[in-house]
């Protein structure tokens, strides 16, 4: 093999899934070359083929799909004549898998350090005690903090952006020939992304790895592959060098996709500040649902007013201010606050103990903000800073260690049983993954209709009436209510867990990273959905995102968090054309792209 022989070579390759009996292709008559040290990006939209194509190469196809045409080699070698034993000592050297979800890639009952060395034990690189100290070296690689220390956790204690962390490790621990990285950071903040891609362009360099990259981030792909290939349908529409065809694209679809590609000059998605009208937001049964069946409906969260609820002349009228906070510096716990905040968060902290140890991590650190009813407040931030257990707090997944939450001027804090119940009827969540937030046995109505069923709302008839209304809401048709979570794309799925979070007519949803994982035309459509509802219905959001342009596009207000503390507050225009704090500088020079547009 010469030195411009390709090192991955697919030619003509179909695949197809047997669904009843007849055979769907999914992938049609695909060709692409990967030349050593080349990294080539597949981008396209959920359902295009993107992950398929990924599958056949390292022949991971799930159940009922198969190759029904055309070759994959690796280095000249068709892997489809290898046996199975061959094909596993291939896997980890030669070719290595970074997976999308890390929820279902790690095993929940292993440590973490055994599932990294575990791979370099199988393919003989390093075992006992030198595996410990690459493990050790391979976690602090992909920005895992003491990694001495986090080796002996399990995945449950890692946040969803150090848990994608561990998987480019594994991926990366037998230093492989060819890397498939199936959207390798889209859980990742940009910091810790650039970071991450920066380590692989090193490989590439050094050693000669090839990466075959599957992507929705057209701003990544333009930065970081050699060669860009768009997926439409289950075939390649369309190939290129990467600068060429992002800048000039021959393709109508290609330029769909870069019309929908967020970046921090695209059109703001709200409007600016308004006076609410409190009579749009009811507590009532949603859509016509019917009385509750429930012989005492449950309490509705009211609260006496108090000194630091009750509104005055200056909190009403005034607008948000700008702050900006050094990391030791706590902000005053009696700041005032808007007569319309739905929620009031202050001195908020979350102190977890360390396993095996009496030492303690404080998760959140002295965290003090307001959410207005109709408005959509966004927390940006690395990885493990302390957004999503913030989150949790709120929602009452967590027990706080000290401080307030107020909600509609009741304490959450110290709601009982049966008002936490009430609580949770009128905020509702939206998770990263809607690959695990959906029960799999459940049709899309069931899982929509559960929280009506849950909450005693209306009657059988009443809750169908609701699903389709919900359903036809978030642009699904109504033929989707009979389908299994598994029949659906990623797109659709995470409009279903929108409609069943609005199934109750909540007046807060707390949106947990529930873009990233979203391809762009998907991703715009559920922006623009967001948007349109909240307009509609009046609805308040707690917007969580390491995607620093979709947080601009949605968000009335911005908090910048590091280290469980806020850093940097304000509206989003000045967070993101005014950043007056070096980590939000940092943050905001990281996104792909950016260099070349400096």
């Amino acid at each position: 093999m010469t030195s411009r022989s390709p090192i991955l070579a697919i030619r003509d390759l179909s695949v197809a899934f047997r669904t009843g009996k007849q055979d769907v292709t999914v992938v049609r008559n695909v060709s692409i070359d990967v030349m050593p040290g080349q990294t080539v990006a597949v981008v396209g939209e959920s359902g295009s083929g993107k992950s398929t194509t990924a599958a056949a190469i390292n022949r991971l196809l799930p159940d009922g799909g198969r190759v029904t045409g055309g070759q994959v080699l690796f280095e000249g070698r068709d892997l489809a004549g290898v046996s199975e034993r061959e094909m596993t000592a291939i896997r980890g050297p030669g070719i290595a898998l970074v997976p999308q979800d890390p929820m279902s890639n790690l095993n929940p009952l292993m440590r973490i350090g055994d599932q990294v060395g575990e791979a370099l034990e199988v393919h003989g690189v390093a075992s006992g005690r030198a595996a410990r100290e690459r493990v050790t070296e391979l976690l602090d690689m992909v920005g895992i903090p003491d990694p001495a220390r986090r080796i002996n956790q399990y995945p449950h204690e890692f946040s969803g952006g150090m848990r994608q962390r561990v998987l480019i490790a594994m991926g990366l621990a037998c230093r492989p020939k060819l890397l498939i990285a199936d959207e390798p950071t889209s859980a990742l903040d940009v910091t810790v992304q650039r970071r991450i891609l920066d380590r692989l362009a090193e490989l590439t360099a050094d050693m000669g790895t090839a990466v075959f990259l599957i992507t929705h981030d057209l701003a990544l792909a333009a930065e970081r592959a050699d060669v860009v290939a768009v997926m439409y349908q289950g075939e390649i529409v369309e190939t290129g060098p990467a600068a060429e065809l992002l800048t000039a694209p021959a393709h109508d679809y290609t330029r769909r996709l870069l019309r929908a590609v967020p970046s921090l000059s695209s059109a703001r998605l709200t409007d600016p500040p308004q006076a609410t009208d409190p009579s749009v937001r009811q507590a009532d049964p949603p859509r016509d649902a019917g009385p509750s069946q429930d012989a005492s409906p449950p309490p509705v969260l009211r609260a006496e007013p108090t000194r630091d609820t009750e509104p005055t002349r200056e909190t009403r009228d005034a607008e948000p201010t700008r702050q900006t906070r050094d990391a030791g510096q706590t902000p005053p716990a009696g700041a005032a606050r808007e007569a319309d905040d739905l929620v009031v968060i202050e001195d908020l902290r979350k102190v977890f103990p360390i396993r095996g140890s009496t030492a303690e991590v404080t998760a959140v650190d002295a965290v003090s903000f307001g959410i207005p009813r109709g408005r959509t407040v966004s927390i940006v931030g690395e990885s493990g800073s302390g957004k999503s257990t913030t989150a949790n707090l709120l929602l009452g997944l967590d027990d706080v260690t000290s401080g307030r939450i107020r909600f509609d001027g009741a304490d959450v804090t110290s709601l009982g049983r049966r008002e936490l119940f009430a609580f949770r009827r009128r905020v509702q969540p939206v998770f990263q993954n809607p690959y695990a937030s959906l029960d799999p046995r459940y049709t899309v109505a069931k899982s929509i209709a559960e929280p009506l069923r849950v909450h005693r709302v209306g009657t059988a008839a009443t809750r169908r009436k609701a699903v389709a209304e919900l359903l036809d809401q978030v642009s699904l048709p109504a033929s989707t209510a009979e389908r299994l979570p598994h029949e659906l794309s990623g797109g659709q799925r995470q409009r279903v867990a929108i409609a069943r979070a609005l199934a109750l007519s909540p007046e807060l949803v707390v949106l947990d990273e529930a873009v990233s994982a979203l391809d762009v035309l998907v991703q715009a459509q559920i922006l623009e959905l967001l948007a349109a509802l909240q307009r509609e219905l009046g609805l308040s959001y707690l917007f969580i995102s390491h995607d620093l342009a979709v947080v601009r596009m949605i968000s009335h207000s911005v908090h910048v968090m590091r280290h469980g503390r806020i850093v940097e507050s304000g509206t989003a225009s000045e967070i993101f054309d005014r950043p007056s704090h070096d980590y939000t500088r940092e943050l905001l020079a990281a996104i792909p792209g950016t260099a070349q547009r400096a």
